[in-house]
């Protein structure tokens, strides 16, 4: 019997170690945001190709990958991306340039990829199909960078402006706060008084200059330093709803479909949209990954991002597809949420009641001025008092 076991379990392994290296290895930001990708498109994809798909959490930035290339050990396959890092990763090589509609399919109503994505047509800040901010990227989902605060715990007075986030009077207690600077910044000058205009234009037109910076950066150290305010950065996307739930700040900055999953679960929360800000997310394929020349990661990649994968994803969160076919079938599908019972659209955050003021995150912008600002972010961070 013990000869059985040990047998039995030494072709589990080899298994384990066979199914692995063959499975295709996506990269994602963990937690509820993972889930809905695992649930959503990912086990389909799986199923429908025959081609195992491996989930890996990680913390953002291109860091890791980088590590992996030096080292000449490429574990990943496809990563989820800021647009900034598709932009920077692309031009250092590092992700594979797309032949966008050959290698997307159409969407479900027979609308070729590059007019199906989103905005349609090209971006108007660059020349690249489908509003996609370099030639490596996808479009994934539209999100937001919103606040939220524990409406049983916060007393009479509801914040309801990006202004009453930095009000430390009117609503004393911590703040939970992103420990990068990205769309940070914008929103601590749009509760400065600059009113963000077309799609942030004027808070971007400050943030060109020494003067914006100083000014932005110096908002945010006032209130970490606040004897009434204080800030906890955190992270990991699931933190914010934690902070909330257990008391230790009394508002956070968070991702709105993780403040979405927190409520539907139970949790007394309020998002506030006024001041939000409007962003993308992407995925990329790793140039030289394990299953990139056998074609293998860019089969899975182009079924979870078809119509009906991504529609999927938003069975799962309040994120919004960035495919108009997948915006179609949830209409018709609606209620669209897992629970049968809630609409999807009027949740997204590009739903008209969550959009009357607010900034488009310039990816452009933090990808010329990404590591310079995060570096005067983590000194303003380190000289806290």
């Amino acid at each position: 019997m013990r000869k059985i076991s040990k047998l039995i379990l030494a072709i589990s392994f080899v298994l384990s170690i066979i199914s692995s290296a063959y499975a295709v290895t996506v990269v994602s930001w963990g937690g509820a945001y993972t889930a809905s990708q695992k649930l959503g498109y990912g086990d389909p994809a799986a199923a429908k190709l025959g081609i195992p798909v491996n989930w890996v959490d990680y913390s953002g930035g291109l860091s890791e990958i980088k590590a992996q290339k030096e080292a000449g050990a490429i574990t990943w396959d496809i990563i989820d991306l800021y647009a900034m890092d598709t932009i920077n990763g692309c031009d250092e090589g590092l992700f594979v340039e797309f032949d966008f509609d050959k290698d997307f399919g159409p969407g479900a109503d027979g609308v070729k990829a590059s007019d199906d994505f989103f905005t349609g047509g090209k971006n108007p800040l660059t020349e690249h199909p489908g509003g996609m901010p370099s030639k490596c990227a996808v479009g994934n989902i539209l999100y937001s960078w919103v606040y939220a605060y524990n409406h049983d715990t916060i007393g009479k007075k509801k914040p309801k402006t990006v202004k009453d986030f930095f009000n430390t009077k009117k609503f004393p207690g911590k703040r939970g706060i992103y420990n990068s600077p990205v769309a940070f910044l914008e929103v601590a000058l749009a509760a400065d008084g600059i009113k963000p205009g077309k799609g942030g234009a004027k808070i971007y037109e400050a943030l060109k200059t020494e003067a914006g910076v100083t000014r932005a950066i110096n908002k945010v150290k006032a209130l970490c330093e606040d004897p009434n305010g204080g800030c906890v950065f955190w992270s990991a996307g699931a933190k914010p709803p934690e902070l909330l739930i257990s008391g230790e700040v009394v508002m956070a900055t968070g991702w709105n479909g993780r403040f979405f999953n927190a409520i539907m679960t139970g949790a007394p929360l309020t998002q506030v949209w006024d001041g939000q800000g409007l962003d993308y997310q992407y995925m990329s394929l790793v140039k030289g990954g394990p299953n990139h020349k056998n074609g293998k990661a860019m089969k899975v990649l182009r079924e979870m991002m078809s119509t009906e994968g991504l529609a999927g994803s938003a069975k799962h969160i309040a994120y919004s597809p960035f495919r108009k076919s997948s915006l179609a079938v949830i209409k018709a599908g609606e209620p669209w949420y897992k629970d049968g019972k809630t609409n999807m659209l009027p949740e997204m955050p590009s739903s008209k009641r969550n959009t009357k003021n607010y900034f488009l995150v310039d990816p452009f912008y933090w990808a010329d001025n990404g590591t310079e600002l995060g570096e005067k972010y983590e000194a303003m961070k380190a000289g806290l008092k």
